[in-house]
């Protein structure tokens, strides 16, 4: 991977994470349920797409 190519992969692994941290606060101060779970759902989306993207710095 080049130097450029690992600058990407940085930048968004930080917006994967940004994204979970704002849907799990976002899903902390809901009130429906139904809301609730689909917010708690896309961290959890964010949280697999950082795991694929830390993946290809193995």
């Amino acid at each position: 991977m080049t130097s450029k190519e690992l600058l990407y992969v940085e930048d968004a692994l930080g917006h994967e994470q940004f994204f979970q941290t704002k849907c799990r606060e976002t899903a902390s101060q809901l009130q429906d349920e139904c809301l609730k779970n689909c917010v708690s759902e896309m961290a959890h989306q964010h949280e697999q797409i950082f795991a694929s993207l830390f993946g290809l710095l193995n």
